[in-house]
């Protein structure tokens, strides 16, 4: 069975996510449905201290350093650091980077980036030295919206003197480096509509260029998939299917290969259920041997105030085991401890 074809299986077992919003006297707002929430009565001075001390001790109190992090929003995480830096004069990434060691020094200097930066950071990685890990550059791309793909951006120039759209320029080619390009100018539109004129053109858009006797229009392809909204996306999906018959995923699979199949055909997991997307990709970072610790800590870190509690009941419905346990199973000591702090209660 292909991926494409088990992921789709998985996520019919699990259902349609459920609705972002809420009614509240009237009128809908957003639900909240990350795992870490703004810890009650917070003083970041106190914070502040009591990681001094954590930091200071006798063989330095992880437990307690994990416990403060953990429970913090980011926004909280950086009061502590500017509070930390007054009082004491040196930065707080760089005292617990002296201390910890491989991957809980990993997640726990990631805890401590504010969203842009642990993003454009992770690129970076993604794009420096042998090799571009390609799939991270889709993954982050993809899965950001307009207005953190800009941040982001903003932010990579800051820190790094370079634009990312140039190092992407540099670093791909071809199809893929169109489809990043695309992604990487913010266009997508965010709303819930459908607009069902548009349904069917992009439908036969897309049945055209699969039908073309000269190959596959990728072009087409990549200006639907990273300008439509997800909801709009499903539909199109749905009246191709109607069209032909091939299902849209069995001719990407058949006429793409390499990074610009694995490109779009994440665009489209991400189309029809973004949690399940991640669910995936954390499955898949614990399923083979040798645990992917990098995969676990960027997509648990950046989601944890975004949908990380969708992606783990998706987890469960998808693989039958809970994604607190599976994380037991492959790994250990206090870097578990983070993990499974940031799933959320048990």
């Amino acid at each position: 069975m292909s991926a494409f074809k088990t992921f789709f299986k998985n996520i019919i077992k699990a259902g349609d996510p459920d609705d972002d919003t809420v009614t509240v006297k009237g009128k809908k707002k957003q639900k909240y449905h990350g795992t870490v929430s703004p810890y009650p009565n917070f003083k970041a001075s106190e914070d502040a201290s009591v990681l001094q001390s954590a930091i200071e001790s006798k063989g330095v109190d992880e437990d307690v350093i994990i416990s403060v992090l953990v429970r913090r929003t980011n926004e909280q995480r950086q009061k502590i650091k500017t509070v930390y830096e007054v009082a004491n004069g040196k930065r707080l990434d760089l005292a617990l980077e002296s201390i910890m060691r491989r991957d809980l020094e990993d997640v726990t200097l990631a805890l401590l980036m504010p969203p842009a930066q642990f993003d454009a950071h992770q690129l970076r990685k993604a794009t420096k030295g042998w090799g571009t890990t390609e799939d991270v550059l889709t993954e982050i791309l993809a899965t950001r919206t307009n207005e953190e793909i800009r941040e982001i951006k903003k932010v990579f120039k800051q820190e790094y003197g370079e634009d990312l759209g140039d190092i992407i320029e540099a670093d791909t080619k071809g199809d893929f480096n169109l489809a990043l390009q695309a992604l990487l100018r913010a266009e997508r539109d965010e709303g819930d509509e459908v607009n069902m004129d548009m349904v069917h053109k992009d439908a036969k858009t897309l049945f055209e260029a699969c039908d073309s006797t000269e190959g596959l229009d990728v072009a087409a392809f990549i200006e639907i998939l990273t300008t439509r909204n997800g909801k709009q996306l499903s539909k199109t999906f749905q009246k191709y299917a109607s069209m032909s018959d091939l299902t849209l995923p069995k001719v990407l699979d058949r006429e793409l290969k390499g990074d610009i199949e694995d490109c779009l055909i994440d665009i489209v997991k991400c189309a029809w259920n973004k949690p399940a997307y991640f669910a995936e990709k954390l499955h898949k970072a614990m399923e083979r041997h040798g645990t992917c610790d990098k995969t676990l800590i960027r997509i648990l870190v950046s989601r944890s105030e975004e949908d990380l509690k969708k992606i783990v009941e998706q987890y469960r419905t998808m693989y039958g085991v809970r994604l607190q346990e599976a994380i037991l199973e492959e790994t250990k000591g206090h870097y578990e401890q983070v993990l499974i702090g940031l799933c959320g209660p048990h």
